[in-house]
């Protein structure tokens, strides 16, 4: 399997907040392709899929089509966003091929079997499986015939809807990364629940951990927790400001403009500088942190006069500052034992150094 294609990967949710408009789709993509460049990041932008002639079922197509969707039970205005912000399969794959030139990665979520095959004609290299399908089985079933890595979210979901959902793609030896997912739009702070990280880390350690967020108050304090406690693959819902007398008014609070998308981003590259270069092996210690600790360090004092071929004992011996660490002074931080024989004679108060001894 190739994990590796999920790490430190941002995920960077369009959703259909296109609204069905090819032109703005891509001034998305072009604003956010900006503040992955500026900030050196591999990001993916996803789309949603969905074939809406057959995804939304006969009966209810026109329910509510002349109502203002905040209006609507959510059932319903659910049902009128997809069809009102419909994009043709020559639309998306005119977008997917823009996210390209701009240097992301397409990805997409299919929420029907059809849209499965959309994933596979545009090459996409991931496909994501929404928290609502992490046991629709119908529709992992075809995306499992793609071969293709998926990223899975658990928003919502018990132990064992996850365990099945792992264990159905790891048998069919497809790579997969889980994201921990609170399926609350938006999140509050105290509802993130970033504890499960660890609860998913221990539970599949050769998985790739990831975070899919909807909180809203900053954008600095889950990534600083999340890396730390291991996640390698993030996302985040994005929008751009919607202009006068536009349906939907303002963004959504759970989705990100750019600015805070810059910020996030740089809380990451802030977090990858502040945990450091292993997690697997002991550091290197640098010259500067070795300069600094030599300065603290004792070195070894006769503390009476000795004659050349003394055996040296430690009542023979004090420690004080400084350690001369030019003369080859042995510090008290050093293996002594006491075989080591004086090859000249000494005098109180002299360091003792490597020279001194057999």
């Amino acid at each position: 399997m190739n994990n590796k294609i999920f790490k430190n990967l941002f995920v960077l949710e369009l959703a259909n907040n296109h609204w069905g408009s090819l032109k703005r789709g891509k001034q998305i993509v072009r604003e956010f392709a900006k503040v992955v460049k500026n900030n050196k990041v591999k990001a993916a932008i996803k789309l949603q899929f969905r074939d809406v002639d057959s995804f939304i079922h006969k009966d209810f197509k026109q329910s509510g089509s002349d109502v203002e969707l905040s209006k609507l039970p959510k059932r319903n205005r659910y049902i009128q966003k997809t069809s009102k912000t419909k994009l043709s399969y020559s639309e998306f794959e005119e977008l997917v091929e823009y996210i390209r030139k701009h240097d992301c990665i397409p990805m997409a979520t299919p929420f029907d079997e059809k849209s499965v095959e959309w994933c596979v004609s545009m090459n996409l290299p991931i496909i994501k499986i929404s928290s609502a399908d992490i046991n629709d089985w119908i529709l992992l079933n075809k995306i499992a015939s793609t071969k293709k890595p998926v990223i899975i979210s658990t928003g919502g979901a018990n132990e064992k809807q996850i365990d099945d959902v792992v264990k159905y793609f790891l048998k069919r030896n497809i790579s997969i990364a889980i994201n921990h997912c609170v399926s609350k739009y938006p999140s509050e702070d105290n509802e993130l629940e970033l504890d499960q990280i660890d609860y998913l880390k221990e539970k599949y350690p050769n998985l790739v951990i990831g975070l899919s967020t909807h909180e809203y108050h900053d954008w600095h304090s889950s990534m600083y927790i999340s890396y730390a406690k291991g996640v390698r693959t993030w996302e985040r819902h994005i929008d751009i400001p919607y202009p006068d007398g536009h349906e939907q008014k303002e963004v959504s609070n759970y989705c990100s403009l750019p600015h805070q998308i810059d910020e996030w981003f740089k809380a990451y590259n802030k977090s990858v500088s502040m945990c450091g270069t292993s997690s697997i092996s002991r550091r290197i210690v640098d010259e500067k942190e070795s300069n600094y600790l030599e300065a603290l360090y004792r070195g070894l004092y006769l503390n009476c006069n000795l004659s050349k071929g003394t055996q040296i004992k430690l009542d023979h011996l004090y420690s004080a500052i400084p350690y001369q660490k030019e003369i080859e002074h042995i510090t008290s931080r050093e293996y002594f034992d006491n075989n080591f024989i004086l090859t000249r004679d000494m005098k109180k108060d002299e360091p003792l150094t490597k020279n001194d001894i057999l």
